[in-house]
């Protein structure tokens, strides 16, 4: 899939993936699509060879944040990040987990939007203040909705 169409997935998916309560509590938040993450990233996050990350929170969660927070300095934006080639392994795992062709377009950009889905709630839940293990809690409530 090109860049420029995953990224457009990504804009379309991200009301269907957050709640509009949510989505209106966001402020200064960047949403960036890469291809991978970096070593960096890598080495930071622990991860072996052939571990990867699908999303990326980077930024302090509103939970973190005190009442003078962005008072009187410009603050960056938090960042969520969107990595592009993991997602599109995991689709592709994903179609052939449930009997789908991963060649078919059609099934392959429906696996793609799932992916991405998910972990656009995923980064936006930490940056919300919740931390791996809760977040990994309510992402089994959800599943069972």
């Amino acid at each position: 899939m090109n860049p420029e169409r995953f990224e457009e997935i990504v804009a379309e998916e991200f009301p269907n993936a957050i709640p509009e309560r949510f989505r209106a509590a966001l402020q200064n938040v960047a949403f960036v699509v890469e291809g991978e993450p970096s070593e960096e990233l890598r080495r930071a996050h622990g991860l072996a060879e052939g571990e990867t990350l699908l999303g990326h929170y980077q930024g302090l969660p509103i939970t973190a944040r005190g009442d003078l927070y962005g008072v009187g300095d410009a603050v960056l934006p938090d960042c969520i990040i969107i990595f592009q080639h993991p997602t599109e392994d995991e689709a592709f795992c994903l179609c052939e987990d449930f009997g789908e062709n991963p060649n078919d377009e059609a099934a392959f950009e429906s696996r793609v939007r799932q992916v991405v889905r998910e972990t656009l709630w995923h980064e936006v839940a930490h940056h919300f203040g919740m931390d791996e293990g809760e977040v990994e809690k309510r992402e089994g409530e959800r599943g069972k909705e």
